[in-house]
């Protein structure tokens, strides 16, 4: 795992004072234009979609969709996209949560998850897990379990590990790689 995780750090560009002054952003998208490092990423995560006994995968919009379709094609697992109010047509179940500065609300198609579902969440970043969470209590009122949450990188500066481990309520929360 040392290799794949040098691997995955030595795609991953810093960019400075993005989007705002002060700010060091994490660009995954040489990364992802590496096949090598992209699948690795993927077989990963797939892993870790296996070993919790999933049997969908959540991805968060928008990088958490690209990372999870191919973890759940590698698993041999239904995907799910978590997608920002009102972009998914039909019948919806919906979940507000609060950001720092104003609030925001995510959107699953309710008949995507049932009761004999087990989901794995996965994103690019856990940041403060305002998103993470509000995923994992929609998840649950669509009357699925969760199996855990995988993210590539977690900021661990930004806390949202605190504050998802009470909301995960025992399930798994994996990062490949803590900045």
């Amino acid at each position: 795992m040392t290799g794949i995780r040098e691997l995955l750090l030595s795609r991953i560009r810093d960019v400075a004072d993005y989007p705002e002054p002060g700010v060091m952003f994490k660009d995954i998208t040489p990364l992802l234009a590496d096949p090598a490092a992209f699948a690795a990423l993927s077989d990963v995560l797939a892993d870790i979609a296996r070993a919790t006994g999933a049997t969908k995968v959540v991805g968060l919009e928008a990088r958490g969709f690209i990372l999870g379709a191919p973890v759940a094609v590698r698993a041999g697992l239904g995907f799910i996209p978590v997608r920002k109010a009102g972009k998914l047509p039909g019948a919806t179940l919906s979940q507000a949560y609060d950001l720092e500065y104003g609030s925001a609300e995510i959107e699953v198609h309710a008949e995507d998850l049932t009761t004999a579902d087990r989901v794995l969440v996965v994103d690019d970043v856990l940041a403060t897990g305002g998103t993470a969470e509000a995923s994992v209590q929609l998840i649950r009122r669509a009357g699925a379990e969760v199996a855990g949450l995988a993210v590539l990188m977690e900021l661990g500066f930004l806390g949202g590990r605190a504050r998802l481990e009470p909301a995960l309520a025992g399930a798994p929360l994996e990062a490949l790689l803590t900045v």
